[in-house]
């Protein structure tokens, strides 16, 4: 039996990978000189505009306007050819404190706002992700490391891609489908672009056994992709939730992450449901797992705990609710403390995906729970 899969992902010059960067790029700042401060930072991007608002509560002083233009040189925002560049666009701010009322809550230790928060793994990867969302952030790496490196000079820092994964009986067998956007100078010829990001990229990315003769692939199928990043598409903060996740495999709980300090169990309990499911699948408890957790304002523990394995694993859903209850810290507070979220490491998380990244340091990737999963449910 066969059905398709299909994930996209996108450059760190994204409009809205954009905001992404400079939101976190605002936490990290503020987590670097303040553990405490508490920060929900938005951005929104078009043509020569930058603006920055939110709601900010700290003891430190974080000067915006220097943070923004250093992050749009650092990814390739830095010649005026390309319509929008890091020393000519404006920056304006709009933040004030965050409410008193939310505080009231947080600082007894409870949850900072209500939501349901999911986390997905599964064996198709050796990252225990969604094969789909892998590659495709693989091939805007990819893309955006060709950029960087020079190796190809007329590539501009918007770029997308996206991968259709055929399955059959519910395992991934080929790639039936690649997409690439490359954002590009006027010189460079359509078929020479075609052919070096098919060497560069593709080749590079995709492996060979799951390519054949009739995987289609479509690189700027338009023709042209010289107009792009904040000249073309207006980019706001949290617009790429399914980018940020799964790639559209498991549920969203609507919530984004960037701009947000840990206290927010948009970020936090999202990051812990990753990490609870991940171990479950490294664990062999299950081949694919979902873990739902949801919390009221607030209140510090989960108002639910609830376990899909689809049919994956011979253990009752409900003794591994149980058993997660049992090993894994569930309280806002003690998520920070167990996955060290205080350090100023989201601008890293901003693009290519918060999952999957076993070499980044983030501890929601870790699988040092996969003892006690298989004692408590051997």
């Amino acid at each position: 039996m066969k059905n398709y899969f299909t994930s996209e992902s996108v450059t760190e010059g994204h409009p809205d990978k954009v905001c992404d960067l400079i939101s976190d790029a605002v936490l990290d700042e503020v987590l670097s000189n303040d553990v405490n401060g508490r920060v929900a930072c938005e951005a929104l991007t078009s043509r020569g505009l930058v603006m920055v608002a939110g709601e900010i509560t700290t003891n430190c002083y974080i000067e915006i306007p220097r943070l923004v233009r250093g992050l749009l040189k650092d990814i390739g925002y830095d010649d005026p050819s390309i319509g929008f560049d890091y020393e000519s666009c404006g920056v304006i701010t709009a933040i004030q404190e965050q409410s008193s009322d939310i505080a009231l809550g947080v600082d007894t230790g409870g949850a900072g706002d209500q939501g349901l928060m999911f986390g997905f793994a599964c064996d198709e990867t050796k990252e225990l992700m969604p094969l789909p969302i892998m590659l495709s952030h693989k091939l805007v790496r990819r893309l955006t490391q060709v950029r960087k490196e020079r190796m190809l000079t007329y590539l501009w820092p918007d770029g997308k891609s996206q991968v259709s994964v055929e399955y059959q009986d519910g395992a991934p067998k080929r790639v039936d489908a690649v997409i690439i956007g490359a954002h590009h100078a006027k010189s460079i010829d359509t078929k020479e672009l075609q052919k070096d990001i098919k060497k560069l990229v593709i080749d590079y990315i995709i492996p060979k056994e799951l390519i054949d003769e009739n995987t289609k692939i479509f690189i700027n199928a338009t023709g042209r992709f010289e107009v792009g990043g904040p000249v073309s598409d207006t980019g706001v903060t949290g617009r790429k939730i399914i980018v940020d996740t799964y790639g559209g495999y498991g549920h969203h709980g609507g919530g984004a992450f960037s701009g947000k300090d840990p206290s927010k169990v948009d970020r936090s309990a999202s990051y812990m449901s990753r990490y609870i499911a991940k171990n479950i699948v490294a664990a062999e408890i299950a081949k694919q797992c979902e873990v739902q957790l949801s919390y009221c304002i607030g209140v510090a523990e989960p108002v639910s705990v609830n376990v899909n394995t689809f049919g994956s694993s011979k253990i009752e859903e409900e003794k591994i609710s149980k058993a997660i209850r049992e090993i894994f810290p569930l309280t806002p507070r003690e998520i920070i403390k167990e996955l060290n979220l205080l350090r100023p490491i989201y601008k890293k998380t901003a693009a290519y995906g918060h999952f999957g990244r076993e070499q980044e340091g983030f501890r929601w990737e870790d699988i040092d729970k996969v003892d006690n999963l298989k004692s408590k449910l051997k």
